[in-house]
């Protein structure tokens, strides 16, 4: 029988993130194994896994990244089941770890199969929800590119966004993060009118039709005024037509605009937990 000590407990606990109590009997069952305790612990997690596999993971933490070049950038969410371990200092850390990984991968089954420290980063999630005790999964996976692409995570890592420009100006940076915010805050569904869909547009006309005819407009009438208030729909639910936050008197293109004529804003990611 191998004599286990504290220091081999710890060596396997920053090895795989487990808890200290069950290290240790992993390294008891083993006989000494590093190898097989490893295992062992992963088949723990892979049992605890498919007992939990139809909780809701409504919470966790919301991470964007952008690559050094500030051209490509990644939003991930790594859900768990409670607001508790989402906020704990090691969940956040990991969370921060696969994003940075995930900028190399343009699909979520690429990153899902990629190496993770000499696991896959799918195998680490089902590790990570044996040793929390909670289901592990990444729910949201979104990628940007363009020729400036900034960030934003709100407090507490519940959303992040990103924001791509059309050039790489003086204040892009800001102008960036200042739109990323504005994304996180309104939560807009398109970029602009072009990039609603067309049954969200057939819906809404319809609904504003019905509260037209309630009102007692004549049938004549209900296209034209439909058309009217599918515009203010469009003001505030696409992005760069929304009131900016931060100076209502601008919309967020023309916010853009003043801080160059020729800039506007390409694309947008956003993820949330819930």
């Amino acid at each position: 029988m191998a004599t286990i000590t504290a220091a081999d407990v710890n060596k396997l606990r920053t090895l795989t993130g487990a808890g200290m109590m069950d290290c240790k009997k992993a390294l008891v069952e083993s006989d000494g194994d590093f190898d097989l305790a490893i295992e062992n612990l992963r088949k723990k997690g892979q049992k605890v896994a498919a007992n939990r596999s139809d909780r809701e993971s409504t919470e966790g933490a919301v991470i964007a990244v952008v690559n050094e070049a500030k051209t490509a950038g990644v939003v991930i969410s790594l859900n768990c089941e409670t607001d508790f371990v989402g906020k704990n200092e090691s969940f956040v850390k990991l969370a921060q770890e696969l994003a940075n990984l995930a900028l190399n991968f343009s699909s979520k089954e690429a990153f899902l199969a990629a190496d993770f420290n000499g696991i896959t980063v799918a195998e680490k999630l089902i590790e990570q929800t044996g040793v929390i005790g909670e289901k592990i999964e990444i729910s949201s996976f979104e990628t940007l590119e363009g020729a400036f692409v900034g960030s934003y995570i709100h407090a507490g890592n519940k959303i992040a966004t990103l924001t791509s420009l059309s050039a790489n100006v003086e204040g892009a940076e800001e102008v960036a993060r200042n739109v990323s915010m504005q994304a996180a805050a309104m939560a807009p569904i398109a970029l602009n009118e072009a990039g609603v869909n067309s049954d969200v547009i057939a819906k809404e006309i319809e609904i504003a039709k019905d509260v037209l005819r309630q009102e007692g407009k004549p049938e004549a009438m209900l296209d034209s005024i439909a058309k009217g208030k599918l515009q203010r729909f469009f003001k505030d639910n696409t992005l760069v037509n929304q009131d900016y936050i931060k100076d209502g008197k601008l919309s967020v293109a023309n916010y853009v605009k003043s801080i160059d004529a020729n800039l506007v804003v390409t694309g947008f990611r956003r993820a949330a937990l819930g």
